[in-house]
């Protein structure tokens, strides 16, 4: 039985309907006490507000897809709603879409919130379609960090 204190990853079944052409998904999953937590909510609160090293971590990415023409973090400010970096495309109490297509590849995430036994399960599912070589190979240097980033944003709701 795995440990409700702790993100979890799960399977994700592609198609999904947030990215019909996806091609890359991961998903996890924690379980929380508290009641009543919109998608909304949820995303504002992982995603919301990144710690330190993630802000690090960006800096340094932004850098390096500039010099391949390619959209930077900062993109998306300006008169569209956004949590984190990330452009709100769908939102409802239990879900929220966020994401952007770029040259080479195009990416969602997707924050689902549903009551069950014990509280709130909240899902944080990232796809991505990799268009061309250079989205097959950005996924697959970014992946690691990815993985760390989404666990730990996860986490912190239950802090």
């Amino acid at each position: 039985m795995p440990d409700r204190a702790k993100p979890v990853k799960v399977k994700v079944s592609l198609p999904h309907p947030a990215l019909p052409r996806a091609d890359w998904a991961d998903c996890y999953q924690l379980h929380i006490a508290e009641r009543g937590l919109t998608a909304i909510d949820a995303a504002r609160r992982t995603l919301g507000h990144f710690p330190p090293w993630v802000r690090a971590l960006m800096t340094i990415r932004n850098g390096v897809v500039s010099l391949f023409g390619l959209k930077t973090s900062h993109h998306a400010m300006g008169s569209i709603e956004t949590i984190g970096f990330f452009p709100v495309l769908a939102k409802s109490p239990s879900q929220v879409v966020l994401g952007f297509d770029d040259r080479h590849l195009d990416f969602r995430v997707v924050i689902g919130v549903r009551n069950d036994d014990a509280g709130e399960l909240v899902s944080v599912t990232t796809l991505v379609w990799r268009k061309i070589t250079l989205g097959k190979l950005y996924i697959a240097v970014i992946t690691p960090f990815h993985n760390l980033i989404v666990y730990s944003m996860l986490a912190s709701l239950r802090a």
